[in-house]
C-alpha cells in the first residue's frame, strides 16, 4: 500500500470518525425531550395535551431542516455545514429549559428540530459518499453512535435531576457535549458528492433505478410509519409508566434509557450482520419482533416486567431498521442528498403526526392508547415494505418479460 493510500485510508476513518461523534450528539438531543417533557410543563404551566404539541414542531423543523439540508450539501462542502449546525443545536439546547413560556419554547424546539434534520441527512448521506457500495456496515455503526446517544441522554439527565433537582443543568450539560464535535468537523476534509451522468445510469443502473418515483415515495412512506413508531416509543414511554402507575420518574427515565440502550446494543450487533445478510432479510425479522414487543406489554398491560421487556424488545428490534432501509436503498438508486431528503421528510413527518395522535388521546382516552398507535403503525409499516419489495421486483421482471 503507497503512502497516499495510507493518508487516504487514514482521512476516510478520521472523516467517519467524526459523523460517528455527531450522532452521538444527535442521539443527546433526541433523546432528552421525553424524560423532561413533564418538567417543561411545568415551566411552562402547561398540560400534556398541550405540550404535546411540541413533538409536531420539533418534527416539523426536522422535515424543513432534512429538505434544505438535502439540496445544501449536493452544493456545498458538507462537513463545514455539519459543524455549523451542531453548534446552533447546542445553543438551542442551551436556551430550551430558560423558557417559560409555551410558544416560545415551541419555536425554539421548531429551530432544534430543523437542525436536527440538517445534521441527519448529512449523516447519512455524507457517509454514503465516504464510503460508495462499501458502506452498509459504517451505516450500521453511524446509527449505533445515534443509539449511544439516546441510551446515555436520559441517564446524564436522571442523575442530574437526582443532583439539582431541575432539568436546567442536564440541558446545559448536553449542550457542552455537543459543542466539541461542532469544532472537529470543521477541522475534517468533506468527501466528493456521487455525481451520475445521463449515459452511466442508462447503462449501468438496475431498471429500479432509472425509474425510482414510486420506490423513493414507498420508502418515504416506510420512513413515516417506522420513524413515528420509533419517535412515539421512546418520546412516551417515560410518560406512559407514570401515568400508568408502573414507574416513579427516576425510574421511567431509566426505561427510556433501557429503550435505547436496547436499540444501541441492537446497533452494534446489526453491524456484522449487515455485512453477512441481505437488508430486505434484516428488515422483515426487525419488523416482526416490534410487532412481537409491543404486543408483550398490550397482553400484560399492568405488568411492571411485560413493560420492560417489551421495551428492552421493541428498541432492540428497531435498532437496524433505519440504516438497513437506507442500505437497501441504495441498492435501488443513486444516493444524493435530494433523494435522502424525500426519505427524511417521510421520516420526520411520522415523528410529527404519531406522536402528536398519542398525545391528543392519552388523557381523553387512556394512556394505553400509546401501544396500540404504535403498534397499528408497525403492522402498517410491514405491509409497506411488502409493497417497497413488489416494487424492486416489478421492473426486473417487466424488462425480462419484454426482451
Amino acid at each position: 500500500m503507497s503512502t497516499t493510500q495510507i493518508l487516504e485510508n487514514r482521512e476516510r476513518l478520521y472523516t467517519t470518525v467524526g459523523y460517528c461523534a455527531a450522532f452521538v450528539a444527535l442521539g443527546l438531543t433526541t433523546a432528552s425531550l421525553g424524560p423532561t417533557l413533564t418538567d417543561l410543563a411545568k415551566n411552562t404551566n402547561s398540560v400534556l395535551s398541550q405540550i404535546s404539541y411540541v413533538f409536531t414542531t420539533r418534527a416539523f423543523g426536522y422535515l424543513i431542516g432534512s429538505f434544505l439540508g438535502g439540496r445544501l450539501y449536493d452544493r456545498r462542502a458538507g462537513n463545514p455545514i455539519m459543524g455549523t449546525v451542531l453548534l446552533l443545536l447546542a445553543l438551542g439546547m442551551a436556551l430550551v429549559p430558560l423558557i417559560p413560556v409555551l410558544w416560545l419554547l415551541t419555536v425554539v424546539l421548531l429551530l432544534l428540530g430543523m437542525f436536527e434534520g440538517a445534521v441527519d441527512v448529512g449523516g447519512n448521506t455524507l457517509l454514503v459518499w465516504l464510503h460508495r457500495e462499501k458502506v452498509g456496515p459504517y451505516m450500521n455503526a453511524l446509527h449505533f453512535f445515534f443509539g449511544v446517544g439516546a441510551f446515555v441522554s436520559p441517564v446524564i439527565i436522571a442523575q442530574v435531576l437526582r443532583i439539582s433537582g431541575g432539568v436546567t443543568w442536564a440541558y446545559w450539560a448536553l449542550a457542552l457535549l455537543i459543542a466539541p464535535v461542532a469544532v472537529a468537523l470543521w477541522r475534517l476534509p468533506s468527501p466528493t458528492a456521487i455525481v451520475e451522468t445521463h449515459a452511466a445510469s442508462e447503462n449501468t443502473l438496475t431498471p429500479s433505478r432509472r425509474s425510482p418515483a414510486l420506490l423513493i415515495a414507498l420508502i418515504a412512506v416506510f420512513f413515516f410509519l417506522y420513524v413515528g413508531s420509533e419517535g412515539s416509543f421512546g418520546g412516551w414511554i417515560a410518560t406512559y409508566a407514570k401515568a400508568t402507575g408502573l414507574g416513579d420518574p427516576a425510574t421511567a427515565a431509566y426505561l427510556t434509557s433501557v429503550f435505547w440502550g436496547a436499540l444501541t446494543l441492537g446497533r452494534l450487533l446489526s453491524i456484522p450482520l449487515a455485512a453477512r445478510l441481505r437488508p430486505r432479510i434484516l428488515l422483515l425479522g426487525d419488523l416482526i419482533a416490534c410487532v412481537l414487543s409491543v404486543l408483550v406489554v398490550i397482553a400484560w398491560p399492568g405488568a411492571p416486567a411485560a413493560l420492560w421487556i417489551g421495551t428492552f424488545g421493541a428498541g432492540f428490534a428497531m435498532a437496524s431498521i433505519f440504516p438497513t432501509m437506507i442500505s437497501f436503498a441504495g441498492r435501488h438508486m443513486t444516493t444524493t442528498g435530494k433523494t435522502t431528503a424525500w426519505f427524511f421528510v417521510g421520516a420526520s413527518t411520522g415523528g410529527m403526526v404519531i406522536p402528536w395522535l398519542i398525545g391528543q388521546w392519552f388523557e381523553a382516552v387512556s394512556p394505553r392508547v400509546t401501544m396500540f398507535v404504535i403498534l397499528v403503525s408497525l403492522i402498517l409499516d410491514l405491509l409497506v415494505f411488502t409493497a417497497v419489495l413488489r416494487a424492486v421486483r416489478k421492473p426486473a421482471t417487466q424488462e425480462t418479460t419484454s426482451s
